[in-house]
């Protein structure tokens, strides 16, 4: 599990910045507005702490403004392949 200062740090911060100025998409329900970043492959499994391959953007603690999910919560520690992901064709959330 990443410590607080890790997730602090100014390496971190500059990564996490260029992640969600790249795409704000989450990686688990698939809408927009992330405001953090989390590791593809989890670090308690030996996921890359810094490299940007496995840092994709994710809805963090206040979740998603969309479907409601608490994305990152959900996910937890687990590899991204263990996650059920939303997969829609329609964003029914949306509206018209």
């Amino acid at each position: 599990m990443a410590s607080s200062s890790d997730l602090t740090s100014y390496e971190y911060r500059k990564v996490r910045e260029r992640i969600l100025a790249a795409s704000d998409v989450c990686i688990v329900c698939g809408h927009g507005a992330s405001t953090a970043v989390d590791h593809i492959h989890p670090r308690s499994k030996g996921g890359a702490r810094l490299d940007p391959d496995n840092l994709a953007p994710i809805h963090g603690v206040t979740g998603c403004p969309i479907c409601l999910r608490k994305c990152n919560s959900e996910k937890s520690d687990r590899p991204l392949s263990e996650v059920v992901q939303l997969v829609t064709s329609v964003d029914w959330f949306a509206g018209p």
